[in-house]
């Protein structure tokens, strides 16, 4: 033991040893080597493991289809938005601030309407509306977002389908998650622009 890393001087350590030892000769021995314990240093420091290599999460799993009957299916949700750019005009679904899950284009010089959703699963898309179901291949659209999109002429019946359902509209996709989309005001929007 060393009295002077304890904070106790040399000459204070040996009254209170001499002292213990009158008393009980099993006692100096006792608080000997508890003092010894209570003045060892830390442990020396554990070596840090080496870095872990990155390994992306697994993909989260697509969250399996609603039961039951559509009509009554939570809303996905988000809002709609419409605005105009060079190419004609748009109506985004979605929450504010991310990517679009869904978008109905107008493109006024190619006379067509792109519907597209998020996403990069290569299978066709269900459509569900109150009066028409229609299922209909898709194209990866190539931009650094990965969507998939069909194109639609202006007077396609599914595009009022969509418009008109009443409330709420499907998209069904293997490998992606189904949205659940309300009818609102700016599909029509993009449609009428598209026929004017």
């Amino acid at each position: 033991m060393d009295p002077a890393r304890c904070g106790l001087s040399v000459a204070a350590a040996s009254p209170i040893a001499s002292a213990m030892r009158l008393r009980s000769p099993a006692l100096p021995v006792s608080i000997l080597a508890l003092a010894v314990a209570a003045c060892a240093g830390p442990p020396p420091p554990t070596p840090s493991p080496p870095p872990a290599r990155f390994v992306p999460p697994p993909p989260r799993p697509v969250p399996p289809p609603p039961t039951g009957d559509w009509r009554d299916w939570p809303l996905t949700p988000g809002t709609w938005s419409y605005r105009r750019d060079d190419r004609g005009s748009l109506a985004l679904f979605g929450r504010p601030g991310d990517e679009a899950l869904l978008t109905l284009r107008c493109d006024t010089a190619a006379r067509r309407i792109y519907f597209s959703r998020a996403g990069s699963a290569p299978g066709p898309l269900t459509i569900r509306t109150s009066s028409m179901t229609r299922t209909l291949p898709v194209q990866p659209t190539g931009g650094a977002v990965p969507y998939v999109a069909l194109a639609l002429a202006p007077a396609d019946p599914l595009l009022d389908a969509i418009g008109f359902s009443r409330g709420r509209f499907v998209v069904e996709q293997a490998g992606a998650p189904t949205l659940v989309a309300p009818a609102w005001a700016e599909i029509e929007r993009v449609t009428e622009d598209c026929r004017g």
